[in-house]
């Protein structure tokens, strides 16, 4: 099984022989890792439920973690879910991975779709699958929004997208998504959205829809073929909490159910409690909301870029993105990502790949250093 090295590897080898410039102090903008402390209720649920750790965590997860998260679908979305219709997952990342080994396994020929550039996870789900890749590019010329040919459609068993989108920050309005649910049900492909950026948004008036609100729009209310998954890292500042949910078609959920009972991945019970607490409020989601929001109206009076629907990522057009990452490492001691290491067939090259998950102060000095340095470049 051969997979492509990571992101941050092939950056890693960029940087090898770089000797970056000591006056400036180390600014990581390369990864969605939220640099601020988890809340404090979220910790303190985390502690006084360590007794638990005597106890194996059920592979469904426990009851009071499921309803949390069915509480945030109703509350967020307006979704009633049943029961039998989420499965909490130990983050989306493992769910993202082995989901398609479990529904590829028995389809011949495999096919999936993904966007392009996207998420290094699709790509390695679908290399243990054995499948075959149909690539969506994300460009300036379509708005960054995926597309299929009637032909492709018909070759494909399962079909990823992300909306909010990482990287490119661009959203899908509802009435396209529900365009989507409709072409999952004539060309019977399964359509899986990655939403685990849905709540990084910055109007309450203009909030990113879920891919299960489009399904009830489009007439598909029980969810077949669509499943959403969604995780507590971005929105919670707790990523290593690990929690997050595969919810839709039931029945396609139910085997996979039985699927997870094989692969450990459950999560111990004090993660659990906290998570649930997490997902309960959503008070403290809002708090985070103002500091990303902060950080774009900075990015665009710094460097004039418009502020997205929802996401915490710049995606920033440069002549030469390694080339840029290169000399902005040596001369303003800041790490950003090439957009090429995020996509193939030449997809992401000259973009970079902003994370803006520091505080004001520090996302501000950065981002001067950053217009410093395309100031110099001209």
């Amino acid at each position: 099984m051969q997979f492509e090295p990571y992101p941050f590897e092939k950056l890693n080898k960029l940087f090898k022989d770089v000797t970056p410039n000591s006056e400036y102090e180390l600014s990581a903008l390369t990864i969605g890792e939220p640099q601020f402390e988890t809340p404090d209720f979220i910790q303190e649920s985390f502690s006084q439920s360590s007794s638990l750790l005597k106890k194996y965590p059920k592979t469904a997860g426990e009851d009071f973690l499921k309803e949390s998260m069915l509480n945030f679908m109703q509350k967020r979305f307006g979704i009633t879910l049943d029961k039998s219709e989420l499965i909490p997952t130990f983050g989306t990342r493992e769910a993202l991975f082995n989901f398609p080994q479990y529904y590829l396994f028995d389809k011949q020929n495999p096919t999936i779709a993904f966007p392009n550039p996207f998420y290094q996870i699709y790509e390695g789900a679908a290399t243990a699958s054995r499948a075959n890749v149909i690539h969506m590019p994300l460009t300036k010329q379509n708005d960054f929004q995926v597309s299929l040919t009637p032909e492709q459609m018909k070759a494909c068993d399962l079909v990823i997208i992300n909306y909010p989108s990482n990287p490119t920050s661009a959203n899908m309005s509802i009435d396209v998504m529900a365009q989507w649910v409709k072409y999952a049900l004539e060309y019977d492909f399964v359509l899986l959205n990655d939403e685990c950026y849905s709540e990084i948004y910055f109007d309450e008036n203009n909030r990113p829809a879920s891919l299960l609100e489009a399904s009830v729009k489009a007439g598909n209310p029980e969810f077949k073929n669509i499943l959403v998954v969604n995780s507590i890292s971005k929105r919670s500042s707790a990523p290593g909490l690990r929690s997050g949910f595969i919810a839709g078609d039931k029945e396609i959920l139910k085997g996979y159910m039985q699927y997870r009972t094989y692969i450990g991945c459950a999560s111990p019970i004090p993660l659990q409690t906290a998570a649930a607490a997490a997902w309960n409020d959503t008070e403290h989601v809002k708090y985070f909301q103002k500091i990303y929001k902060r950080n774009f109206e900075i990015a665009q009076e710094i460097l004039g870029v418009d502020i997205p629907v929802s996401t915490f990522y710049i995606w920033l057009e440069v002549e030469d993105d390694e080339k840029f990452a290169k000399e902005l490492y040596e001369q303003k001691n800041i790490k950003v990502l090439p957009g090429r290491y995020l996509g193939r067939n030449g997809e992401g090259k000259g973009y970079i790949r902003i994370a803006l998950v520091e505080n004001e102060t520090k996302t501000k000095e950065a981002l001067n250093r950053l217009k410093d340095f395309m100031n110099d470049a001209r």
